[in-house]
């Protein structure tokens, strides 16, 4: 009961917000694919699940969906799970369908910092496991990479408002556009922060409590 309860107040809390930070952004970005009018910034978000779900609509609607990618898909669909449940049986490298059926429709500039950060992850759990407290050390990287993925999305939504807000693309902005080296500069800032904190990590797990 207190599950179902909590999943009645998540959905209705989902229902009341969604709406207006989806405005937010709509009004500071816009999206690809769609009208975009009186957008503040020039660089509309992508949307690929949207976009996925509106070419269904539309061609079901329409009447030109084409139904020969369709069965495609399904029959690549269905050959991965074989090959995945075979490979698994064999106690093999396994190919997850879901994972290449994202991979296939999703942009690689959301891919590839999936690739990273599994990358990433592998190497860390393979530290953790040697640590005096894996268990803490496996926690700790969850709750980061959980506050990184939050943080993110928090910090979007807040930098959206400001450009709603005060009309201006980049609100904070501390160099000018011409300044060639801002995105190496933002590479570089990223990459320590996430050095800082993975030895931050470790170090607190090699701690035996």
């Amino acid at each position: 009961m207190r599950q179902q309860i909590a999943l009645i107040v998540g959905v209705a809390a989902g229902a009341a917000v969604i709406p207006f930070v989806l405005n937010l952004l709509a009004k500071a970005y816009g999206f690809a694919g769609a009208a975009n009018i009186g957008v503040v910034a020039p660089n509309p978000l992508p949307a690929p699940q949207a976009t996925l779900i509106a070419a269904l609509a539309e061609g079901v609607i329409g009447r030109d969906l084409e139904w020969t990618m369709i069965g495609i898909g399904a029959l690549v669909g269905v050959g991965l799970i074989l090959l995945d449940t075979t490979l698994g049986a064999m106690k093999k490298l396994r190919v997850p369908p879901l994972a290449v059926g994202i991979g296939i429709y999703l942009p690689m500039s959301a891919t590839f910092a999936v690739v990273v950060g599994a990358v990433l992850s592998h190497w860390y759990d393979g530290r953790a496991r040697r640590m005096p407290n894996p268990e803490r050390a496996e926690r700790l990287g969850t709750l980061v990479a959980s506050g990184l993925i939050v943080g993110e999305s928090l910090w979007g939504v807040a930098n959206a408002g400001l450009i709603v807000g005060l009309s201006n693309e980049a609100p904070i902005r501390v160099v000018p556009d011409t300044f060639a080296l801002a995105p190496w500069f933002g590479l570089l800032g990223f990459v320590g922060a996430i050095v800082w904190l993975y030895g931050w990590m470790l170090r607190r797990s090699a701690i035996a409590r």
